[in-house]
């Protein structure tokens, strides 16, 4: 019973917030449409409609909230997007359905607000019954056009107030509130279209950042096999090569050592190799233009190189940049017998265009390991996109875009 009781108060109080925030709606929806009418003239509303609907926004959410505690459903939500500009906001299906749920929500929340206040004051009103009596002459209480001129009309009014105001709770209010929470939720909820494509962002800008981690941790991974690993096993190899000389002329001892001193330079070269596949050390001494121009330096075919503005780049991208220019400039030295080769990038927002052309053969086959597999494993982890050109008798040209927006 206590139960009951319970939902019956929680549904009219929320009937009554909502009987109140309706007779505000009614006066925000001719306020709406000057605010809207302002727009062509003078343009005031460029101005006055972004925050005006961004207020009317939050109450469409703060009810929309409501209306999920009471039903105790979850509500499924969009990320912020900050305060959109005057075409954006029109362009947001959130605007639209903002707009439709106004006039709807005023016109519902009045009828089903009334039915919640009719529960709260029945009861309450009824107490005045028992004070016919003190009415002065000429003066009575009236219920249902039926005047309380006695005891027995005044019990009898406050007993069917009673009972009225019992059923409006046990059986009225509560499906009403839960009708009305209902309502606002489907109004307000956003479709799956939107849902999905706020998860695709979602994702993207979590994969940006799992990138950009990634890649800051091969930078620490590399410098500290740099300078630390490496160094030692330089340290170890002179180390080797002292005692090798010092006891030459015990040939077993002198062959074991000349074996560890080869095994560790040996080491030392795959470990460069690692070090260098993890992320050149020259990006993090010269930056990507100089690691280009180097790498240009040392081709064997004509590289010309043009580097753009390109600013501060994503650790990531950086690094698959360097590794596209160097796996297309490799292949088009061996297997296109180029004459020059070209390199462009370039940044055009949060672009980074990468371009590799070479005057060789052509014929590109990427199903007989070319590396262009390699270069579109790396772009794609990156969101990024390739594109290869390679007629036969050439030109071969590799395109690649990769994001590198903050």
């Amino acid at each position: 019973m206590n139960d009951v009781w319970a939902r019956g108060l929680r549904a009219s109080g929320y009937l009554l917030v909502a009987f109140g925030s309706g007779l505000a709606m009614l006066v925000a929806l001719p306020l709406t449409l000057v605010v809207v009418l302002t727009v062509p003239i003078g343009g005031i509303g460029f101005m006055l409609l972004p925050p005006w609907l961004g207020a009317v926004g939050r109450i469409a959410a703060w009810h929309q909230g409501q209306a999920s505690r009471l039903l105790r459903v979850p509500v499924p939500a969009l990320p912020d997007t900050g305060v959109p500009g005057f075409r954006a906001l029109w362009r947001e299906p959130s605007t639209r359905r903002v707009l439709l749920w106004m006039p709807v929500f005023a016109v519902v929340s009045l009828f089903a607000g009334l039915l919640g206040l009719f529960a709260v004051t029945l009861p309450l009103s009824s107490v005045q019954f028992l004070f016919w009596w003190a009415l002065p002459e000429g003066q009575e209480l009236q219920f249902l056009w039926f005047p309380a001129d006695s005891w027995g009309t005044a019990l009898a009014t406050v007993a069917v107030q009673l009972v009225l105001g019992f059923a409006l709770f046990r059986w009225a209010v509560v499906p009403a509130a839960k009708a009305h929470a209902r309502m606002n939720l489907r109004l307000l909820a956003p479709t799956e279209a939107e849902l999905l494509a706020a998860r695709v962002d979602e994702l993207s800008r979590t994969r940006a950042d799992v990138v950009d981690a990634h890649g800051a941790e091969l930078r620490r991974i590399e410098r500290d096999l740099h300078d630390g690993t490496q160094a030692r096993l330089v340290s170890i190899a002179m180390q080797l090569g002292v005692a090798r000389e010092a006891l030459a002329e015990d040939p077993r001892l002198a062959a074991l050592l000349k074996n560890a001193h080869e095994g560790t330079e040996e080491a030392m070269s795959e470990l460069r190799e690692v070090i260098r596949g993890i992320y050149p050390p020259i990006l993090a001494d010269r930056g990507l233009a100089g690691a280009l121009s180097a790498l240009a330096a040392r081709t064997t075919v004509t590289t010309r190189l043009d580097v753009g503005e390109l600013g501060t780049l994503p650790v990531a991208a950086e690094t698959a940049a360097y590794f596209v220019v160097t796996e297309a400039v490799t292949n088009a030295v061996r297997h296109s017998t180029a004459r020059e080769i070209g390199v462009r990038l370039d940044r055009v927002g949060a672009v980074l265009r990468v371009s590799v052309r070479d005057d060789g053969a052509g014929g590109v086959d990427e199903s007989r390991g070319s590396g262009v597999t390699g270069i579109r494993r790396r772009v794609a982890a990156l969101d990024g996109t390739v594109r290869v050109d390679s007629p036969a008798g050439g030109p071969t040209v590799v395109e690649v875009e990769l994001p590198c927006g903050s």
